[in-house]
């Protein structure tokens, strides 16, 4: 069980109701009527980032080319070695 600092019947929920999506467009639509346009944005800077950390670029490179702050580029580095292994599991299932 992940992280139950956060866990709630509404998180729950909303993570039930993602699982649902099938395709891109589905998720196009379900989040595009959830998140604000700067906060999926956001969210998709900082899968592109630690993709980029799980990659082995260096944070010039990853500015460069994502234009995230070196701050943000250092959060994310923090999850992928301190967090919950979420992005090592989207890894590595893309990877099959």
């Amino acid at each position: 069980m992940s992280n139950n600092k956060i866990r709630n019947d509404e998180i729950d929920q909303f993570f039930e109701a993602a699982l649902l999506l099938e395709n891109t467009e589905e998720c196009y639509k379900f989040f595009m009527d959830v998140c604000t346009i700067n906060e999926l944005q956001s969210i998709a800077q900082r899968y592109v980032v630690a993709k980029m950390l799980n990659e082995k670029k260096t944070y010039s490179e990853i500015v460069k080319t994502t234009g995230a702050s070196t701050a943000t580029i250092s959060r994310v580095n923090r999850s992928l070695n301190y967090g919950n292994d979420g992005y090592e599991l989207v890894f590595s299932r893309m990877k099959d």
